[in-house]
């Protein structure tokens, strides 16, 4: 993905944008959160921020993650 962009069409189901090392996801259904983290979730990229927007109808998830550099990547022990 590309620094700062925002990559969101008219058939879309979720919204995806792109910010440094972090993306953000916003979710429509309660139900598309679970496959986003899991598909989403890596040894590089971890989970950072969970929002709930709005009520009724109108509401949605906002899911924040941080793609890790080598720095930050915690090496895998015996």
């Amino acid at each position: 993905m590309k620094d700062d962009v925002v990559y969101n069409k008219s058939d879309n189901r979720l919204f995806v944008k792109t910010d440094g090392d972090l993306i953000y996801v916003i979710c429509n259904q309660e139900d598309q959160q679970e496959k986003v983290v899991q598909r989403m979730t890596t040894d590089n990229c971890l989970l950072e921020n969970y929002e709930e927007w709005d009520e009724g109808e109108d509401k949605k998830w906002i899911l924040t993650f941080r793609v890790l550099d080598n720095y930050d990547v915690k090496p895998k022990l015996n």
